[in-house]
Formats: C-alpha cells, sequence, structure tokens
C-alpha cells in the first residue's frame, strides 16, 4: 500500500484521508515500509539534499498571547530568557553566524502578537544589511501581520514568513484563545500575497486525535505553503501544558511520513522538539524530511550544528549552503 501511495504522490495524484489516517494508525512492523515510501517522495523531488535552518530569538519571553504550549506567552510562569528586540547589530552577526555554521537559511523570531512599527523598522533594517553584507536567506516570524507590514518585509528582502497553524481548526481554541485560526490564516494569505515564501506547520502531542493530524496536513496543503516545519511538544516547565507526556518517537515519523505524502513537493521540516521527541530515532526524520533547525530552538537547546552536519554526513545525504 505505501509503495503505491508514494507512487500516486510522485504523479501528483492526492493522498485521501482515509489512506491519510491509515498512515498514522499502521502498526510499528509497516514503519520500515513506509519511511521507505516517504524517501522515495522525498527523493524524487529534493534529491538527497538537507536545508539547514538556524534561529534567533530576537525578541524573548515577553507575548501578549496565551498559547498553552510556548513558554514565553504571558501565561507561563518558567524561568526564560526576558528581553526587548536586540539591537540591529547584533541580528546581523548572528545572521553571520549563521552562514558560517553552513546554515541555508536565518529565522528571525519575536515573541509578540505581531510587529508595531518601530520592530517592523529595526527588522527591515537589518534585513537590508543582511542580504547586502552577509548573503544568507532570511525568514522572519514576527506574528499575527497587519495590512502592508507583509509589504514591506518583503522590500527590505525577506525571503520567507513562518506563521504556524499549530493544530486543526476544532483544537485550536484549546490551544489559544486570544486570536483564531483564521487570523493565522489570513496572514499566510498577506504573505503569499506580498510575494514572500510562506512558512506554516503546527505541533505535534498537544494531545490531539489523528482527525486533528490529518486536518492539519489537508489544511496546509489547501493553503498551498512553500515550507511545512512539523515540530513536537518538548513541554515546558511553568505552561499550561507542563505536564504532559511528549509523543511517542515512531508515532512522530508515521506523522512526517504523513505530511510527506499529502504535500509531496514541499519542504518538510523536523523542527522544534527533534531531538526530545525523536531520540536515537532522530535520523530516520530525514527520509521524509528534506529540512531541520540546528543550533537549538527558541528557548531550549538542541544538536550543535556540528552534530547535525555529522549526522547528515553518516547518512550520505548533502547539507545545502548555496
Amino acid at each position: 500500500m505505501w509503495d503505491r501511495l508514494a507512487g500516486r504522490a510522485i504523479a501528483g495524484d492526492a493522498v485521501t484521508r482515509d489512506e491519510a489516517l491509515a498512515v498514522l494508525r499502521s502498526p510499528d512492523e509497516e514503519l520500515p515500509g513506509l519511511l521507505a515510501a516517504a524517501w522515495r517522495v522525498r527523493h524524487r523531488f529534493h534529491g538527497n539534499r538537507v536545508k539547514v535552518h538556524v534561529l534567533l530569538n530576537a525578541m524573548s519571553g515577553l507575548c501578549p498571547e496565551d498559547c498553552k504550549f510556548c513558554s514565553q506567552s504571558h501565561l507561563a510562569a518558567g524561568d526564560v530568557p526576558r528581553y526587548r528586540l536586540i539591537e540591529k547589530d547584533e541580528i546581523v552577526a548572528a545572521a553571520r553566524r549563521a552562514k558560517e555554521s553552513k546554515a541555508w537559511k536565518f529565522c528571525i523570531v519575536t515573541s509578540t502578537r505581531g510587529p508595531n512599527r518601530p520592530q517592523l523598522d529595526a527588522i527591515c533594517a537589518a534585513v537590508k544589511e543582511i542580504k547586502r553584507d552577509v548573503g544568507i536567506r532570511v525568514c522572519t516570524s514576527l506574528g499575527i501581520l497587519e495590512d502592508g507590514q507583509a509589504r514591506r518585509l518583503r522590500a527590505a528582502g525577506v525571503d520567507r514568513f513562518n506563521h504556524n497553524l499549530e493544530t486543526s481548526r476544532r483544537r485550536f481554541p484549546e490551544v489559544c484563545t486570544t486570536h483564531d485560526y483564521d487570523d493565522r490564516i489570513r496572514t499566510i494569505e498577506a504573505v503569499k500575497a506580498a510575494g514572500m515564501e510562506s512558512c506554516a506547520g503546527g505541533i505535534l502531542g498537544l494531545e490531539e486525535g489523528d482527525e486533528d493530524v490529518v486536518d492539519l496536513a489537508f489544511a496546509l496543503r489547501e493553503l498551498g505553503v512553500d515550507s511545512i516545519p512539523v515540530n513536537f511538544l518538548d513541554p515546558r516547565p511553568g505552561t499550561p501544558f507542563e505536564g504532559r507526556a511528549r509523543p511517542d518517537p515512531r508515532r512522530c515519523l508515521r506523522a512526517l511520513c504523513l505530511f510527506r505524502l499529502v504535500n509531496p513537493t514541499r519542504d518538510i521540516r523536523a523542527a522544534g522538539g527533534r531531538e526530545a521527541a525523536l531520540r536515537s530515532m532522530q535520523p530516520l526524520a530525514l527520509y521524509p524530511c528534506n529540512s531541520i533547525f540546528t543550533n537549538g530552538y527558541l528557548t531550549t537547546p538542541g544538536n550543535e550544528a556540528s552534530t547535525d552536519l555529522k549526522m547528515i554526513e553518516d547518512l550520505g545525504f548533502e547539507a545545502v549552503v548555496d
């Protein structure tokens, strides 16, 4: 069945919801075959290349939103760094370090509902300098965008904008109440209209059901997003989701295969929580995924770039650096 699904995905025939559910519900003994099918699709559209991304937490711990998984929300009581937007020179220096560590893309992230005018001015100025002097692709993740802000970012040189859906429309009110699912959809649509690449994904481990994971994968397909980061809950102290268990690594791999089969041509990224959730099975994520983060996440550590680059090399894959 999995080889047949791979063939259809390569041919451009959409996987059905029932088939997607079968992927998530497949037994462990079928996981090698499922990974092989996802690899066939991934290799057809992305070869053996891996795009490595580096994150910068440019404004930390000050978000007024109430996303219950997030250690930077106003609900969180954990011990995380709290600071306002860092200076332009610090952002540019971080981009230079990302370039030196062989990152393909540098991602500027702020903990906020959305950028105000001074913040947007500062970020646009930093991006212009990065594009001129560093020469690396730039993604920004700045929350909800108002009219015209996406066009300003594109004019400054931002290549891609991230705004995750997080979960299904049905589950979203249980995850966040200070804005709604359609606010996120509107931001993604504004990004696309401005001519930037769109990046949107979600989080596994929010006690979602199989239908919710499928809903998310299909919503991203319908939106036509270019890049899909799949995060894995790493429960943070002081958040409402603190006591939840990390998702099972085999379920995580099945979900990554699902996102690949439903969105065959897109960048699929093993994102936040990869190390904690997948543990010793991390290398297998690169069979469905063609992209990873390295050097840690916003408030949690991760593998060093040298470790991830060695993993890529050991698999016989190639890190994309141009």
